[in-house]
């Protein structure tokens, strides 16, 4: 017997709030559903929260249900209010070419062809003409300013010396009438969401109830954490951008594989689609042989194959591997070394310069006589070839794809620099 979807979401952790379950479990039984999660481009990329948010509705699909991605065309030029701090309100154009990065982002995780194909949505589609006249009076009419003010978002901005500007508080409204739009063009019965989300997510299933008489369900995803309680997914660099321009699939990669053996099997569940059997063995091995990281590499290559496809995930093991001299450099493609250099760090060097001047330059040792020793006690190399001779230059050996060099000291410490 297949296992409920709502048993196998709340085993993976992507279950924080429903409606109702019960209510949720026999909408689910009666028929596939209609369903839509919201994503605001507020941003030039979709980043790890928008990931749990993705592989739910991949699940949801894959259970026969019909989802409706939302890109937020007219939310998006609003945004969101933040807990601290109004936001810079982005241009039009902006706004529309973000738009447009998010849906080709978007379109790699759902199924948009065959039986039950996904759908796109922009809601400046019924947003862009709707009047303020219209907005006051047939939704505005459905809202009370108790319920609006007492969210959390709004009520810590209320409370603040900065306040919180009429544009952004009636961000809840805008989403609540995306809902009510989305049920009655495509019959959307589900909202999904992260956590934080839940007020907005309620919003809309009240207006549904007084403005259509429907009832209609929200669930929410937990926010991830640590096993230690911090934030997850936070980089030196800021955010886990989805783009690779933005985070290079070498860097996204070294982000998954560094994953804490505390962490590493709840990840799986949440962000891959391993079966039961599979995160079980994944487990036992973690517990009993902890130094392999076979769940880690696991966990990073599936989720950099989710994200950027199988053949560049491939593409970042072999540069791992070959980065430490266990596989060939020259297989390695010019964006995957640079990607490879904007993680480890990189340098400019002249053509004439020195190894052990290079060794420095690209931040691998402290000084001029620590490189001296490296090279005399054989731990430098250049491309994974050891260097003999302290006179050797980085350009005496033959330059790899894009004209990088790999420099390393013992079997740790690798930078990257381009004559």
């Amino acid at each position: 017997m297949t296992e409920h979807i709502l048993d196998e979401l709340a085993w993976r952790g992507l279950i924080s709030q429903t409606t109702g379950d019960d209510e949720l479990r026999a909408a689910l039984d009666e028929g596939p559903i209609t369903l839509y999660c919201g994503f605001d481009p507020t941003a030039p990329s979709l980043h790890h929260g928008h990931l749990v948010q993705l592989v739910l509705l991949r699940h949801l699909q894959r259970a026969g249900h019909h989802v409706l991605p939302l890109v937020g065309g007219a939310t998006g030029m609003i945004g969101d209010p933040r807990m601290s701090g109004e936001r810079v309100l982005n241009t039009r154009e902006t706004v529309a070419e973000w738009v447009d990065r998010l849906r080709a982002q978007i379109s790699r995780f759902l199924d948009f062809e065959g039986d039950n194909p996904a759908q796109m949505v922009n809601n400046l589609d019924w947003t862009g003409s709707l009047t303020a006249i219209d907005l006051l009076r047939e939704i505005g009419q459905h809202f009370r300013l108790g319920t609006m003010i007492a969210k959390d978002t709004v009520a810590r901005r209320l409370a603040s010396d900065e306040g919180i500007s009429y544009t952004e508080f009636s961000y809840q409204v805008l989403q609540a009438n995306d809902y009510l739009e989305l049920h009655r063009r495509h019959g959307a019965s589900l909202q999904t969401g992260g956590n934080d989300q839940w007020g907005n997510l309620l919003g809309g299933v009240e207006l549904i109830r007084k403005a259509e008489g429907a009832s209609v369900h929200a669930m929410t995803t937990p926010l991830i954490t640590k096993a230690d309680g911090t934030k997850f997914g936070k980089t030196e660099g800021g955010a886990v951008w989805l783009a690779p321009d933005l985070m290079s699939p070498y860097a996204f990669y070294q982000f998954w594989i560094n994953t804490e053996d505390a962490d590493v099997v709840r990840f799986l569940k949440i962000f891959t689609f391993r079966s039961r059997e599979e995160i079980a063995e994944l487990e036992r091995v973690t517990a009993e042989e902890p130094f392999k990281r076979e769940a880690q590499r696991t966990l990073a290559h599936d989720v950099t194959s989710l994200v950027h496809g199988v053949e560049t995930a491939d593409a970042v093991v072999t540069a791992s591997q070959a980065l430490f001299g266990r596989a060939e450099l020259s297989e390695l493609d010019e964006d995957t070394l640079a990607g490879c250099a904007a993680e480890l760090g990189s340098a400019q060097i002249a053509v004439d310069t020195l190894v052990i001047d290079a060794l420095v330059d690209a931040g691998i040792v402290a000084s001029k006589s620590d490189a001296r020793r490296a090279v005399q006690d054989g731990g430098a190399y250049v491309n994974n070839v050891k260097v003999e001779s302290l006179d050797t230059t980085v350009s005496a050996h033959p330059a790899l794809a894009g004209g990088w060099f790999v420099l390393r000291r013992g079997k740790k410490s690798v930078g990257l620099v381009r004559v």
